[in-house]
């Protein structure tokens, strides 16, 4: 069984993984804003992700704004987001499932409800 804090880890990196896959070059500002953490959090999960071996870090020596980099996913870190993305997946069906169940009982309640009351009379 998963804890709260292992599922929004999960999710933290899930998202990082997501982004910078789409974006190496993302700075770690706007990757903290897409993914919805702060830039020390974002700093800290991508140090962890490094130290995985699930992303290396590519800087741009030619390129005149010296702190460009680029987040590139390695071999170990698509592996390790394929799995994250299994299980993000499976948690959103089962809460999509929840969700489902809960609006049909809601609605058949409602719609109970609505048969059994009384009609009002306008004066």
């Amino acid at each position: 069984m998963t804890t709260r804090r292992q599922t929004a880890n999960d999710d933290t990196l899930f998202w990082t993984l997501k982004v910078l896959q789409d974006n190496p070059g993302v700075t770690q500002r706007t990757l903290a804003k897409e993914v919805g953490i702060n830039v020390s959090t974002i700093n800290f999960c991508l140090k962890a992700l490094v130290e995985k071996g699930w992303i290396k870090l590519g800087n741009f020596s030619k390129n005149p704004d010296k702190l460009s980099y680029a987040y590139l996913l390695t071999p170990t870190g698509v592996a390790g987001k394929a799995a994250l993305t299994k299980r993000f997946l499976q948690r959103k069906m089962a809460e999509y499932e929840k969700l489902r169940e809960e609006i049909e009982a809601l609605q058949l309640e409602t719609d109970q409800q609505t048969q059994s009351a009384p009609a009002q009379s306008g004066s």
